[in-house]
């Protein structure tokens, strides 16, 4: 014995040590430096609102997780000038398993916790009828990544093209996949990833609500309160509304199946049994068909369009094709922006190349039509994303991380007392 006892409070009760206090913190602290919102230490101690002592204990616990750096060298910080130190993601630190699935093939990725892409497999071209095959096959890939590579994973998410319903998680409409209508793609992705020995917890969502949190995390939609995102990629059309920073995915996860927005009542007929939807009318084919430009064997369908515009722009079909086009989706995105008021929209697929084609077409579509446009403008924008899909589902996958970093990385955690 060494003559001293740990201090006690009234009751007999030891004080709780600081990471005790902040445990709770953990996370809101983990969410302000990966968004760059808390760059030092100090900043940290602000947006917190807790003492300096407890601060530095979760930035030290955050860091022993291996989910953030702490520069041991102080950078002047404040009027006072007083030194604190740097805090960033750890680039070496903790990955998620992201996987997409689309019509034209599938993708696998390693993605950190700021939204960057670690590593990357080739695209797949071929998606076969079965789901169990198809996933089975990105989740051995994605395995492959984290073999080659040695990362710790933390995770895995996945982004298919079609509306996942809650709670079932299963595929309600794949419509341009040759899947069954219903497939459990949420079970079938868990047993795939626990199979593979990927270790976290799997989820899967829609491709383009993923893309949507993506680029409201990390891209074009960073800031925006109310954020309608509409893309088209491979095939048919797909809308994301993101509110107060979370996904607006409805009762059962089936909400802005903007897709399926008449906006030519005497056009194509659509898959979902309706005509002249959005989905069928402002997507690659829809594109395509009215440049006369017959699809090729090779290549994405997305990727035939984007290169059609680019190299023929002066083409009067090409831009013939883009006018119509953009015309068809200024009148979907006019009446959803009457419906919903965003306070931003942003554009992915061959949408946000369309944009980048003819802007004031669009946006002066948008305006006419739209009595919010006409008020006052909203702004229209590009994805700024490459593969944000895939970012998206990696989200979903450090979401749990993000909640609550001790808990989901199941650390033990030895605590002195103060």
């Amino acid at each position: 014995m060494n003559g001293k006892s740990a201090p006690r409070t009234l009751g007999g009760t030891p004080p709780r040590t600081r990471l005790e206090r902040g445990r709770g913190a953990l996370g809101p602290a983990l969410e302000l430096v990966r968004t760059g919102r808390a760059p030092t230490r100090a900043v940290l101690t602000s947006e917190l609102g807790v003492t300096r002592a407890t601060a530095g204990v979760v930035a030290a616990e955050l860091a022993t997780l291996g989910l953030i750096r702490v520069d041991a060298r102080p950078t002047a910080e404040g009027s006072q000038g007083r030194p604190s130190h740097r805090l960033s993601v750890d680039p070496e630190g903790p990955v998620v398993l992201a996987a997409q699935v689309h019509s034209d093939g599938f993708r696998a990725a390693l993605v950190g916790l700021g939204g960057q892409i670690v590593a990357t497999t080739p695209g797949c071209e071929t998606v076969g009828a079965d789901p169990a095959e198809v996933i089975g096959a990105v989740v051995d890939a994605g395995a492959g990544l984290l073999a080659e590579t040695g990362r710790r994973c933390v995770g895995a998410g996945l982004a298919v093209p079609s509306a996942v319903a809650e709670p079932d998680g299963t595929a309600l409409n794949p419509l341009h996949l040759a899947w069954p209508p219903g497939a459990p793609v949420r079970e079938i992705f868990r047993r795939c990833v626990a199979g593979a020995g990927v270790p976290g917890p799997a989820f899967a969502a829609n491709d383009v609500n993923l893309a949507a949190l993506a680029e409201h995390r990390h891209g074009a939609g960073r800031g925006a309160r109310d954020l309608l995102c509409v893309a088209t990629g491979h095939r048919g059309v797909g809308g994301a509304l993101v509110l107060d920073g979370r996904l607006h995915s409805g009762s059962s996860g089936l909400a802005l199946e903007v897709g399926h927005l008449t906006v030519d009542p005497d056009g194509r007929p659509c898959h979902c049994g309706g005509r002249g939807c959005l989905d069928v009318e402002t997507d690659p084919l829809a594109f395509l068909a009215a440049a006369g430009h017959r699809p090729g064997p090779q290549g994405s369908l997305l990727q035939q369009a984007r290169d059609l515009i680019a190299a023929r722009p002066d083409d009067p079909a090409v831009r013939e094709a883009v006018t119509v086009l953009v015309d068809r989706l200024g009148f979907g995105l006019a009446g959803l922006v009457n419906i919903l008021n965003p306070d931003r929209v942003i554009l992915g697929g061959l949408h946000r190349t369309l944009l980048e084609a003819d802007p004031e077409r669009l946006r002066a579509v948008v305006a006419d039509r739209s009595l919010w446009g006409r008020s006052g403008s909203v702004p229209i924008l590009s994805c700024t994303l490459d593969h944000n899909s895939l970012v998206g589902a990696a989200e979903l996958a450090w979401q749990p991380v993000l909640d609550d970093p001790l808990a989901a990385l199941a650390v033990l955690v030895t605590v002195r007392p103060e």
